[in-house]
């Protein structure tokens, strides 16, 4: 086991150094690691004037352009990719502003990717500053709460490929640019609702996962998420988590893990108690959710904590095991037989006459 385990921990640490390392820096423009840096023109409408993102009061259907303005430190032209993101929730509780496979929330109604418009590149000329025209278009219908994203800002490599290939290595630096859009004062709350427990890998061990989403288009902080999880019918308690000062973006769902501590998966029904907390607010769930065969073969086929343990098919050993004991004593049987005959040869040639 012990083996097993120094296998493993190597075999992260090789990982760590061959992929990608991206590394993004929220409101904060006094780094030149990207060799640029940026600044954001605050518009009349903005609201908070004393942070680093836009914070922007809107009216329906308004349309409005708010600019980047990017200075190149390099004494040569460099180019910058502009992305937009919605923000979502990961599983640590940390609200992302870049590029994330987390998955849309349902509840989400106007989608910042859909309403803020921006040029996919911009060229910044040697030792020189370019403004970046961010796009906004309202939707025509009012609505209470808010529509928040990021703007990722990163130098386009030209040697990238090239690099790669001789390390394997690519340190990619970026800025993200948070953007709020609101058109009321409305005190819009935060509510939680339950999608599903369910079994997966994380990081490769065996892992349980609720799955809730924040269905109110409002931030909610100083969150604190708390599951138990047990067989069906007990109530003692097989795995716990709790974790606190956790955040959720406005309409998206959060993946909260719940580690099996190294244990094997054991199919069956079970049961979580899940709560949730947030200043005054609670939400609790009582959830039962199912384990099949198959799920638990499949993940722990794949947990690279547990020791390769083959799932034998009994009856085809049994076959092979008779097959074995038939064929041995066919062997047998004919050694026997070739012995004998061999010992009635000798006994004829005794009993013949001399010459």
């Amino acid at each position: 086991m012990k083996k097993k385990h120094l296998l493993y921990l190597v075999a992260l640490v090789i990982l760590a150094m061959i992929i990608p390392i991206k590394t993004y820096a929220e409101e904060d423009s006094s780094g030149n690691a990207t060799g640029f840096t940026y600044e954001t023109i605050k518009p009349d409408n903005q609201r908070s004037k004393d942070v680093g993102y836009f914070d922007l009061g809107m009216t329906p259907g308004q349309k409005q352009t708010v600019k980047i303005k990017i200075n190149n430190l390099a004494s040569e032209e460099i180019e910058v990719s502009v992305k937009l993101n919605s923000t979502k929730t990961n599983a640590n509780g940390v609200i992302e502003y870049g590029p994330s496979t987390i998955k849309k929330d349902k509840s989400l109604k106007y989608d910042f990717e859909n309403i803020v418009k921006a040029p996919e590149t911009v060229k910044i000329p040697a030792n020189s500053e370019q403004d970046v025209d961010i796009e906004i278009t309202m939707p025509e219908a009012s609505f209470d709460g808010v529509i928040s994203g990021g703007i990722q800002l990163q130098k386009i490599e030209k040697e990238e490929k090239e690099t790669k290939q001789k390390t394997g290595v690519i340190n990619k630096y970026a800025y993200v640019i948070g953007m709020i859009l609101s058109e009321t004062d409305k005190d819009i709350q935060p509510n939680l609702e339950l999608n599903k427990v369910y079994a997966e890998l994380n990081n490769f061990r065996n892992t349980f996962f609720v799955n809730f989403s924040n269905v109110e288009p409002a931030y909610l902080e100083n969150m604190t998420t708390q599951v138990q999880i047990m067989k069906e019918g007990s109530d003692e308690v097989l795995y716990e988590t709790k974790r606190s000062g956790m955040r959720m973006a406005p309409n998206s769902l959060i993946d909260f893990p719940v580690s099996m501590e190294g244990d094997r998966m054991v199919p069956g029904d079970y049961r979580s108690k899940i709560l949730v907390t947030s200043g005054d607010k609670k939400w609790e769930w009582d959830e039962k959710f199912k384990i099949t065969d198959e799920e638990a073969d499949k993940f722990n086929n794949q947990d690279a904590g547990l020791e390769n343990v083959q799932t034998f098919n009994w009856q085809l050993i049994a076959g092979i095991v008779g097959g074995v004991i038939v064929l041995a004593l066919i062997i047998f049987f004919v050694i026997r037989t070739i012995n004998k005959k061999k010992k009635e040869k000798k006994k004829q040639a005794k009993k013949r006459p001399k010459r």
